[in-house]
This record gives C-alpha cells, structure tokens and sequence, in this order.
C-alpha cells in the first residue's frame, strides 16, 4: 500500500483473538484499508503481536502517516496502562508509543471500546431477543462472553453518551437452581472463589460440560471426542456446535445450562444499572448460539425475578451480531484523537 494520507491505527485485543485494523481518515470518518486478525495467544506479550502488524509490506509505508492509535484490551485501564486478564501482559501506552513511534497512543477496555462501537452499527446488526421502547434518558449495558466475560453501561452525558467500563465479569457467581447450586461446589474445589466468568465464557462452557460429565449426569457421545482431537479446534466450539445441533445430549445440557447462567447474569446487570435505555448482548460467543438463545431459556433467566419481573420484561434486549463492534469503536477513538 502506497499512500500520502493521514491513517488511524486500532486494534481489539482479545484473550484469544486480535483483530488490527489501518484506516485512512477521510471527511465522512474512517475508512479501512488493511485489516489482519492474529492469534494473540501465540505472542508472549503486546509488542511481538504490533510489531507482525506493522511489518506487513502492505502496511510499513503508511507507519509514517499514523495520526493516533487506539487499542482495546481485555482488562482494566488506567492511566493508559492494563494488564491483560486472561494473558497476563502488561501494556503502557506511552512506552507503546515511544519503542514503535506512534503517537496519540490510546489504551481503552475492550467492553468500553464494544459500547462506544454500537453507536455506529446499522439495525440490521443486531438480533431481537426481548422489543421494548427504551428509554433513551436511561442507562444501557453490554454483556458479553468470549474467552472472558466483560461488562460496560452507557449513560448519558451532556448531549451525548458516555460509556463506563466495569469489571463485573469477576463478581461472585450466583446459582439460581439446585443444579447450579451443585456446579458451583464443583468449580469451588478447584478454584476456591468462583466467579461469574468462570461459568460464562468459552473456558466456563467447558467447565460446564465437565461438571456435568464428572457429577455423573451424561455422558459425551464418541463422536463429540473425537471431534475435540483434532488439531487446532478450540473444544468450547465443539461443544457449542454439537449442543445447538443437537448431536450430544450431554453438550445439549451443557449449552442450556450455560445459557440459563447467561441470561441470569445479563438480568442481574440490568437491574444493577436499572438499564431501561437497552441490554445488548455482546462477545465472540452470542451470535455463534443465536438460535438458542432466541428458543427462549435466555429471556426466562434474565426476566424471572419476582417483583421485578415486569420491569425487566420491559427492556429491550439485543444481541449484537457485528464481531467487530470493538474494534469500531477503537477505530472511533482513533479518529477523534487525530483531530486534537
């Protein structure tokens, strides 16, 4: 790639994806030109993983022409430093922006960078699971599982919207029947503290489907197994797949028992914040399981509080289909940042 124009550089920094996008800023706002998704989990902190990036012969003659640079991490910012949750890397946006001469340097949270990302999707990136009105005076959250589980609300702020990140993927798991009461006793003697990730994620579904394995209550067909052998298949997919497909009982329990969790943890969020503004739901994870979550257990979970069923039965609830929603949004404070 050749080029004279100012660029953007953004990226979403996954547990284990990360997804790099170079953009081109133009006058009706950001426009893509080269996009790499690598395997973060191979890298053994940031630097490698931006350095493969910036060595594409495609992208090496635009380094010169990057105004500012936004990267959204899976773990709490603050003075534009995290580490990592689920890498453990350390990650300072002013060494970032002294070892690979870039400026405007920009850490955000992955979750806050999906909440600033909704605001430019089109309807037809979402998914309906609840219709309601919302309120648009009224604070709305994202939800979402992938190799983590994260969290963020967007409230209103002046004439626009502010989007807070939270680290409510860590707060204590919560049964809510006697079969989750058990799989949390399970979880407890390996882990000690359980939290609600530890169940809603990729890893929780496969904690899932072990407890259910391991307490005796199925077992997985030969060739869900055999299925989980092959080179480089992540087993949560596997498992996924074979519970919406309906091939195994056990990964059909398994994936309703998840979604059951899911849906509870996304009704807790909401009446935390009182998100009568919407609940999106989020991550690598939602849209791959679209179709069960829409059967209607997800929707039960979420509205079955009491009292105040009727309040959340009347919030809008979506499922955000764009897997990309993050890195818009990282591309978003990018390009805010070039213009200071």
């Amino acid at each position: 790639m050749t080029t004279s124009a100012s660029c953007i550089l953004a990226a979403d920094i996954g547990g284990t994806h990360a997804t790099f996008a170079l953009a081109e800023i133009t006058n009706e706002g950001p426009r893509i030109l080269i996009e790499d998704s690598l395997a973060s989990r191979e890298f053994q902190n940031f630097a490698p993983l931006l350095q493969q990036f910036l060595d594409r012969p495609d992208v090496k003659p635009a380094r010169d022409y990057i105004a500012a640079s936004c990267f959204a991490v899976a773990g709490p910012v603050k003075d534009n430093a995290a580490v990592l949750t689920n890498l453990g890397w350390q990650v300072e946006g002013d060494a970032v922006s002294e070892q690979f001469q870039l400026p405007k340097v920009t850490l955000i949270n992955d979750f806050q960078a999906a909440g600033l990302g909704v605001s430019y999707l089109p309807s037809a990136s979402f998914a309906t699971l609840q219709a309601a009105e919302a309120d648009d005076e009224a604070p709305a959250i994202i939800v979402g599982a992938g190799t983590g589980l994260g969290v963020c609300m967007i409230v209103r702020s002046g004439d626009g919207y502010r989007v807070v990140p939270s680290e409510a993927g860590h707060a204590d798991f919560a049964p809510t029947d006697d079969l989750q009461d058990k799989l949390l006793l399970y979880l407890r003697r390996n882990f000690g503290r359980v939290s609600w990730e530890r169940v809603i994620s990729g890893p929780g579904l496969m904690r899932v489907f072990s407890f259910l394995q391991d307490s005796g209550l199925g077992i997985p067909s030969k060739q869900l197994l055999e299925a989980t052998k092959h080179g480089g298949v992540d087993p949560a997919e596997v498992i996924a797949d074979y519970g919406l497909r309906k091939l195994d009982p056990l990964a059909v329990r398994a994936l309703d028992l998840f979604v059951a969790a899911y849906g509870a943890f996304a009704g807790n969020m909401a009446l935390g914040s009182l998100a009568r503004g919407g609940v999106y739901v989020a991550g690598g994870i939602a849209p791959k399981i679209i179709g069960r979550l829409k059967e209607g257990a997800f929707m039960r979970a979420f509205t079955g509080r009491g009292a105040f069923t009727p309040l959340l039965s009347g919030i809008p609830v979506k499922v955000v289909m764009d897997a990309k929603v993050g890195l818009r949004g990282a591309l978003g404070v990018a390009f805010k940042n070039s213009a200071i």
